[in-house]
Parts: C-alpha cells; sequence; structure tokens
C-alpha cells in the first residue's frame, strides 16, 4: 500500500541526555540586558532560554563521539587521536598537510601570518567577521566579491553566495600583484548562509589557477554547502554527499575549519595545505601558540570527536532534516510578518533588520535593536550581522560606516532543539511583529578596534 509522503519533519534522533532550559520573566531579561549593556555577548548563558547566536560549538555530540572521547590518546607528542582526526580530514579533502587548531581562528591566524604582507588584499565571495579581523590585524586588506544576487534579500537565487567573477577578473586585471590570496567560504555566512554553487567553485579555481593566486576555502559548512549542490545544481543528484565535497576540496590549495560547525564538536578546527614548504612554516610558528603540530591546542579527546563528527554530518537523512527544518523555522518567521533573506540558508534565518524597522537608519543599527527585541521579549539570544558587526569607523575621523545589509541572525545548534521550540518561537514573534515600529534605534558608547561587536556597549536612543 502507498501513502502520501508526510509533511511533517521529525528529529532523526534519539534524546539521550537532557539540560533543563533556563526559564526567566520579561522584568529578568529587561535587567540583565541594562547589565551586559545591550550587547548580547556579554549576558550569561543561564539567561537564555532558546541560544540562537551562534552554531559554533553549541551542537549536540552523538553517543559515538561521547564514547570516542573516552579513548582519546593525550600524548604530546604523536599520539594516536591525531592520526584518526588527520585521516579522517584527508578523506574529505584529499590536501597531503593537516594541521589541527582550538578552533577556525586560529587556522585563519596562522595562515595570514605566513601568507599576507601589510598592504596586500585577501579575496572573498565575503569574508565573515574573524576572518576579516586577521587579515586587517596583519595590515591587509579583507575585500568582498559577493554575487549580485545578494543585494536583495528576497530574491530566489539558487547560489547566492557565489563570488563575482567579473568583479574578480577586473581586479586581477588592475591590481594582481597585490593580491595574496582568495578564500572561498562554504556556505557563505555573511549574507544569509547561502551556498557557492560547484561551478562558482571550479571557475574561480580556473581564472586563480591562471594568475597563480593561491586559493582555501573556509570549510565550516561544507557539507551543508555540499548538500545544496546535491539538490540545486544539475549533474549533481545521483553523488554522494562526500563526493560533492571531495570535488570542492580538489579545486583548492588548502582549506581552513572550524569543526565546531560541521564536525559537531564544541571546539576545535584544521588547516589543511598541499604545498609542503608553506605546511612546514606554518608548523614552525604554531608551536609559538597552539602547541605541538599534532594536538594544535586540542585534546586527544576532542580530536576523536572530531573524526568521529566528520563522517557524521555527511549523512544525508541528517542534512535533509537539518536543511528542512531550518526552512521550516524560515517560514514560520516570514509568515508572522518579519522580513526574511530568501533563500533560507542551512544553518540559520536570517531576518532582514533594514526592512523590517524601517523607522530606524543604519547608523541607528536596526539589526541590534531587533536581537535586543527579541531576547527580551522572547528569550531568544540572536546576533546582529549589519552595522554593528560589518560596519566601520573611520578612528581618524570618528565617522561611522554603515554596512551593505542589516541583517539579524538567528543560527540553529545542530540536534539541540526541537520542532516545539521552534513552533513557540513562531508564536511569539507572531506577537511582537506588529510593535516592531516601537522599537528604539542604539548607540555605541565603547567598542574595540577590532571585532566591537563582541565586546561593544550600547545604549539605546531616546
Amino acid at each position: 500500500m502507498d501513502i502520501p509522503k508526510p509533511k511533517t519533519i521529525f528529529e532523526p534522533f534519539r534524546i539521550k541526555v537532557v539540560e533543563p532550559l533556563p526559564i526567566t520573566t520579561a522584568s529578568e531579561r529587561r535587567e540583565a540586558l541594562k547589565k551586559a549593556y545591550f550587547n548580547l555577548f556579554t549576558l550569561p548563558a543561564e539567561k537564555v532560554t532558546f541560544d540562537l547566536l551562534t552554531d559554533s560549538g553549541t551542537s549536540a555530540m552523538s553517543s559515538t563521539q561521547w564514547a570516542g572521547m573516552m579513548i582519546g590518546d593525550e600524548s604530546y607528542a604523536g599520539a594516536k587521536s591525531y592520526y584518526r582526526f588527520a585521516e579522517a580530514v584527508t578523506d574529505i579533502t584529499g590536501h597531503k598537510h593537516v594541521i589541527p587548531t582550538h578552533q577556525g581562528r586560529s587556522a585563519e591566524a596562522l595562515l595570514t601570518q605566513a601568507c599576507l604582507k601589510p598592504g596586500q588584499i585577501v579575496v572573498g565571495n565575503t569574508h565573515f567577521d574573524t576572518t576579516r579581523a586577521n587579515i586587517e590585524s596583519r595590515g591587509g586588506v579583507a575585500l568582498d566579491l559577493p554575487s549580485p544576487d545578494t543585494k536583495e534579500s528576497s530574491v530566489e537565487a539558487p547560489f547566492k553566495g557565489n563570488m563575482d567573477i567579473p568583479a574578480l577578473q577586473n581586479l586581477i586585471e588592475t591590481k594582481r600583484s597585490n593580491i595574496a590570496f582568495v578564500i572561498m567560504t562554504v556556505t557563505n555566512n555573511s549574507v544569509g548562509g547561502q551556498p557557492v554553487s560547484m561551478e562558482n567553485i571550479r571557475q574561480t579555481r580556473e581564472l586563480l589557477k591562471q594568475h597563480n593566486i593561491p586559493m582555501f576555502i573556509d570549510a565550516a559548512r561544507f557539507a551543508e554547502n555540499s548538500f545544496f549542490i546535491k539538490r540545486r545544481e544539475p549533474g549533481f543528484e545521483n553523488k554522494s554527499i562526500k563526493e560533492i565535497a571531495q570535488e570542492i576540496f580538489s579545486y583548492a590549495d588548502g582549506a581552513l575549519m572550524s569543526a565546531k560547525k560541521d564536525a559537531f564538536g564544541n571546539i576545535g578546527g584544521f588547516l589543511t595545505l598541499n604545498d609542503e614548504g608553506l605546511a612546514q612554516e606554518i608548523r614552525s610558528l604554531m608551536v609559538i601558540t597552539e602547541g605541538f603540530p599534532t594536538y594544535g591546542g586540542l585534546a586527544g579527546r576532542d580530536m576523536e570527536a572530531l573524526a568521529i563528527g566528520l563522517q557524521e554530518i555527511l549523512d544525508e537523512n541528517y542534512l535533509s532534516y537539518r536543511i528542512r527544518s531550518t526552512q521550516y523555522f524560515g517560514e514560520g518567521i516570514e509568515s508572522a510578518g518579519l522580513h526574511v533573506v530568501k533563500p533560507f540558508g542551512g544553518h540559520a534565518v536570517y531576518i532582514d533588520a533594514g526592512k523590517s524597522l524601517p523607522h530606524l537608519k543604519p547608523l541607528d543599527f536596526p539589526g541590534q535593536s531587533l536581537s535586543v527585541a527579541l531576547y527580551e521579549h522572547i528569550g531568544i539570544r540572536s546576533v546582529e550581522i549589519g552595522s554593528v558587526m560589518l560596519g566601520r569607523r573611520d578612528w581618524d575621523t570618528g565617522e561611522e560606516h554603515p554596512a551593505p545589509k542589516e541583517l539579524v541572525r538567528l543560527a540553529i545548534p545542530r540536534r539541540v532543539y526541537t520542532q516545539s521550540h521552534v513552533d513557540y518561537m513562531i508564536e511569539v514573534l507572531g506577537h511582537v511583529a506588529p510593535r516592531l515600529g516601537d522599537l528604539p534605534g542604539y548607540k555605541i558608547d565603547y567598542q574595540p578596534k577590532f571585532l566591537r561587536h563582541f565586546t561593544a556597549r550600547f545604549s539605546p536612543l531616546n
């Protein structure tokens, strides 16, 4: 007997260990916001009911990962856990040298320290915050060349994460000698968690190869990107997620990964390279700050968990659930009356705060205003990806330069929340949405020079 395909999404896992959610009142949350200077990064986690700040390091590990941690080899040098970790990474990337790091930004720091000179340009389809900070702290220029499709958040292009190849070609023609390398981020976090097509990766590689410019993959969400390619790009529908991922990495000279995303890790990352000389240089550098090259700041037990997670993330049943559940959340938020970035990405739903709060100017920081409101009224901790995170202050004049978009990201930790959690958030968002016009703007009272969104202090405008 054939029955219709069910519409209900279900989690393809069972819950084995639970953690109570902190339940707070609106008055408690308002007091917490004041103590945190309206910066959600400085809120204590015990005051947050739904923590959608990031999907980095916040995933639930599997029973197999926990079991793997029990056999972690904590030898200082040459631990068995390193070799299992390196084998898992090489199996997917195909790259010759695997360098463990304690997280993605340390891989960025090592790469920029070895390969970037002051004044040189690093091109990206869109650099995320730590990548940009590592480039700029070395005196480099972080240049974004995103797809023109990103200009309008409601455009339903299948691969809005792509590199703008004509713009890259023009840049190479005028400034080739000043380009250090290119980073292709998959998926493209800063523009809505949007995927990059295989054809765009291949064409970018071909162009760069003609001019001897290295290309690296920022692989934090490589499996989600591979799933989108399988579903959206002709010719890949019959390939496995692993085969698609292997092809992505085959076009790169190396890769950086925060394994706190698509490896289900609470900590960890890596840098892979094909160039032996560069690998030797980076291993020498990492001993100073990260540790010996076979542990890189990680415990053996963490490398065991990551090696297992890198295999688990390739499960198409899991990825299908992951992408569909994110879409479900996005559809609910849109139906509640907020403007969202479309199509929906893999790891998060992005609200277009600029459109949702049209009464606020970009330098009134509408994304920050909406993030504060989501916490105050619902208990959701989100993150602003707009003129706070990606805007620029001219330290000579004090002038603020806004970001291209004012977004709020609701990042969904892997294997953590259920559909009933999502339904509750959507329901309360429906009550908050009609009152968005009453939300105040914010001003920055304190900010550091780099990565200001982590520690800045805010106050509401009168």
